[in-house]
């Protein structure tokens, strides 16, 4: 039988795969009803494998998931419902605006500010993450940007925004949302000052993944800054690193495995 070595689009690895090889992909839908329901469930499985991690914070944090046959409506997690608690039937639907169009669980104030400008401003983001994760909101107190000290810190080479202004204030306007998306730019992840972080994606799998990868590259970066003097990887590294493992792709896949680890694939 022969065999094709091909450049995993995935992980940045090299696959030896044929013509019986079995290569996860994203689904794809016929139906609009039945790609809402399968998104719907993704949000909840990526809320319960945050929680289940201990990235959630009390009612704090949301993940959305842009309706695929609404355009302007998002779905989000309910205001006080714990992430390892929510229930597909709990998800409340809102629109740009702000209404609640479907749904009778109360919507946080921040998680409409913030992901509502965001996905008004950005069309090709399906998903959007946050949460008051420990070491993605201690970094962000620091000011500093995310350095390319490791393999996987280049995941967000040149694909990361900062945003400092009113990060020690709960965000509720839809004016701070807004400077926050346009900070954002055609960024995949927003690092706001003495807040946290925001990871979007075309999948909600893939803004998931960022954000579990981003809070272990604050992480890490932290343990690094406290150890010693840092050692930058080149940019011509971090460069070929993240044309392997910063696509969108790539982190859906890369969260197959945490989702098989909790039985959820």
């Amino acid at each position: 039988m022969s065999t094709v070595e091909e450049t995993s689009t995935a992980v940045g690895d090299t696959a030896t795969v044929n013509e019986e090889t079995i290569f996860p992909m994203p689904p794809t839908f016929d139906d609009v009803a039945d790609e809402r329901t399968y998104r719907k469930q993704m949000l909840v499985d990526a809320l319960h494998i945050l929680g289940a991690l201990r990235m959630a914070e009390g009612a704090a944090g949301h993940i959305t998931v842009r309706d695929p046959e609404h355009h302007d409506r998002f779905w989000v997690n309910p205001f006080g419902v714990g992430f390892k608690a929510v229930q597909v039937d709990q998800l409340i639907c809102v629109d740009h605006e702000g209404t609640i169009v479907e749904g009778n669980r109360p919507l946080n104030n921040a998680a409409f500010a913030i992901h509502g400008a965001l996905h008004a401003a950005r069309p090709d983001v399906v998903a959007a993450c946050h949460t008051h994760a420990m070491y993605s909101k201690t970094f962000s107190a620091l000011g500093v940007p995310l350095e390319m000290i490791t393999q996987d810190h280049c995941m967000f080479y040149n694909d990361i925004a900062m945003h400092s202004d009113g990060g020690g204030a709960i965000v509720t306007d839809l004016d701070s949302g807004h400077k926050m998306a346009e900070s954002l730019g055609d960024k995949k992840a927003l690092l706001h000052q003495n807040h946290g972080v925001i990871t979007t994606g075309q999948s909600v799998d893939a803004a998931a993944w960022w954000f579990i990868a981003l809070e272990r590259a604050c992480q890490s970066q932290l343990l690094a800054m406290a150890a010693g003097e840092m050692k930058i990887i080149r940019d011509e590294y971090a460069q070929f690193s993240f044309e392997q493992s910063g696509h969108d792709f790539g982190a859906w896949f890369q969260f197959q495995t945490i989702k098989q680890e909790f039985g959820l694939a």
